[in-house]
This record gives C-alpha cells, structure tokens and sequence, in this order.
C-alpha cells in the first residue's frame, strides 16, 4: 500500500513509535528512524526494517534541521518523540518544562516546516501526531505534559486547515496508557509524587483511567498510523483518534 512512500517516525527506537515504524515498512514504506539506543541494537533495526537511522536532538531546532536536509524529502511524517515529568507545579523543575516543551511541542513544529514544501511539491503527504489522551482531558502533577499535549492538538488542527487543498492531512493519534518505557518510566516519579506503591500507582492511577482495566498495545496505534496513511483515509484531516480503553469518554 505503501510502496514509493518514504516516512520519517521520531522516537522509533522503541515504543510506539518503533511499532509505527515496523507497520509502515510492513506495508512496503522506507522508513527513516530517529532515536536513541544502544548501537547494536539500532543497527538490528534497521536491518530488521531495511531502515535508516538519524540520532538527531529534537530539543535543538539546528538538529532537526539538520535531520530534515539529510534525510531529504518525506511522504509521512509522524511526530512521535516525547518525554514525561511528573512534579507537583510548584516542584516542577523549569528545566523539565523546557525539554518537554520543546520535545513534545516545538520539535514537531520544527519538523513539520521544513517536511511541508516536499509534500505539497507532490501532491500528497501524511502527518501524524502521537499525541495523548492528555491532549483531551488533564491529569494533575503532568502540567508540562498536558500543555505540550493540547498544544499538539491544536497544531495539528492548524496545518490540517492550510494543507487541506494540497493532498496532505494531518491529524493525530492520542494513546491512552501504553506499556512503554515512557510510561514505565514515569511510575518512579508518581510513586514518589503521590506516595504510593508502584502497584497502587499501576492498578489505582494509570489503569484507573481506562475502563479496560488493560493497557494499550503499541500495534493498537501503528494500526491506525497505517489507515491514516491510506487512501481510504485520504478525506480524514484535522481530526483526533482517541486510542484509550474508554478514558476520554467519561
């Protein structure tokens, strides 16, 4: 289906994004990952996937600049990378905003300018944005997260009006809790933020979101990465996928 496309997923190293990734090269994309990791591992990748990799520093504009003139033009953008903090705001670390911030927000911005020109030359491109169940609906001591969030959100809302003429769409994807390492990562923080044992925060905080009592698979969102990057999808843009075991709809 997508033989001739080439696609670039931020944060393909694991995760989500590594789901995404092995779903578009399954469907017979070039894909581009961009991540961190041990080498040898990100070397198996890319053979695994016939794949490309590019380490940038999606918090440094220059780095995604970089990025973008060597990978060259894109047929699909995700925009995937990002990072969590969990702080009570007055405990938040300024530092920690910046990086989310820049991470989950600007990096997607950034990538989004310069891959643009390429698609609407041909006539054709897909952005997508992992977004988050916290683009819809808010969480306490995840302020920077949530406002990075909504900003996607909105963004993406943004670019699907100005492309929408130029046979490229733009929406998003928004996950609820996904067994990943950013995920698995965060219990440390709520544990100490909410003083609660790491099965509490598990069972009583993040399956207490989602009316499943069960977490999303990762190949849950590449699947619907895949149809947005359909032609069966080609009159879905500006629009939000809410992927979260029921969480949104209470």
């Amino acid at each position: 289906m997508l033989t001739n496309r080439r696609a670039l997923v931020t944060g393909s190293t694991s995760g989500i994004g590594l789901a995404i990734a092995r779903a578009l090269a399954a469907e017979g994309a070039e894909v581009i990952l961009n991540g961190f990791g041990e080498a040898g591992t990100i070397a198996a990748l890319c053979e695994e996937l016939g794949a490309t990799h590019n380490a940038a520093n999606l918090m440094d504009a220059g780095a995604i600049a970089g990025m973008m003139a060597e990978v060259g033009p894109v047929d699909i953008l995700v925009n995937n990378a990002g990072m969590q903090h969990v702080a009570p705001v007055e405990d938040f670390p300024a530092e920690k905003w910046d990086a989310i911030i820049a991470l989950n927000l600007s990096a997607a911005f950034h990538t989004t300018r310069l891959a643009v020109p390429g698609m609407k030359a041909r006539g054709w491109g897909r952005i997508i944005n992992t977004a988050s169940a916290h683009a819809l609906v808010a969480s306490p001591y995840k302020s920077a997260y949530v406002a990075a969030k909504h900003g996607l959100a909105g963004f993406t809302k943004a670019i699907a009006l100005e492309l929408a003429t130029h046979g490229i769409t733009a929406n998003c994807i928004s996950p609820g809790y996904v067994w990943t390492p950013l995920v698995e990562n965060q219990i440390p923080d709520t544990m100490a933020a909410r003083g609660l044992t790491r099965e509490a925060v598990i069972n009583d905080v993040l399956l207490a979101k989602q009316p499943t009592k069960s977490f999303i698979l990762p190949e849950d969102v590449a699947a619907m990465a895949v149809f947005l990057c359909s032609d069966a999808a080609r009159g879905i843009t500006g629009a939000n996928y809410a992927i979260d075991g029921g969480w949104t709809a209470e």
